[in-house]
């Protein structure tokens, strides 16, 4: 198995694309739904974040206002770090763990959802077109928009780290055509053989490996 990067900038369609891969039957682990765990009440996360953000980040039936946390990260680099050094290893654990859980059923990749992929520390500005949608969307003013995707890489930038390019500008049917394409050419790679040989043969010697290399046969 190996990892599929899945990642696009705010409200640019990613979502769109990922629903139309989790319909193909491909394994999604997507970074905000984790990251929303996480933070669940009673968790180690949670506990840090109160204490360092104040319980007026809480709402009343004491889970944390998403909103409101979002209100002051966003406008201050240093609070964001803050959250993110106290979230992104909680997220990274829980997300190896999903991983090895696809690992295990023999999924030949598994895409993981994360909008930040490729974000660096700059600050920058996004196409009008994406304002309008994050504000359509979210019922932001133009300037919380603007603060929100300041913090993220243009996707002109995006586009140039990318292995794989999904044009999400025209219609729905012309996007699906373009992931079942994406799909196919994955799960026709051989790329994950390499890494499931080693993994096998460090936990189960070269029995394990003949095991494996039968199953492929006969499959």
């Amino acid at each position: 198995m190996f990892l599929v990067g899945l990642t696009g900038g705010i409200a640019s369609g990613k979502s769109a694309v990922s629903s139309m891969l989790r319909e193909l039957g491909c394994p999604i682990i997507d970074a905000d739904v984790v990251a929303r765990k996480v933070v669940e009440p009673h968790t180690p996360a949670y506990s840090r974040i109160v204490y360092h953000f104040g319980p007026e980040i809480l709402l009343e039936n004491g889970e944390i206002d998403r909103q409101k946390l979002g209100q002051l990260i966003f406008a201050n680099e240093e609070k964001r770090k803050l959250l993110n050094s106290i979230t992104h290893p909680e997220i990274h654990k829980a997300m190896l763990k999903e991983i090895l859980f696809y690992f295990l059923k023999g999924y030949r990749y598994v895409v993981l959802d994360v909008p930040l992929l490729f974000e660096t520390r700059r600050l920058t500005r996004d196409p009008a077109t994406q304002l309008l949608r994050l504000m359509q969307r979210d019922g932001l003013t133009q300037e919380q928009a603007e603060q929100r995707v300041a913090a993220q890489m243009p996707l002109n930038e995006k586009r140039g780290l990318a292995n794989h390019v999904i044009e999400n500008s025209g219609s729905r049917e012309d996007t699906h055509r373009q992931v079942l394409r994406l799909h196919t050419k994955l799960e026709d790679s051989m790329d994950f053989l390499l890494v499931r040989v080693i993994a096998i043969v460090a936990t189960t010697g070269l029995g394990g490996i003949l095991l494996y290399a039968a199953k492929l046969l006969l499959s």
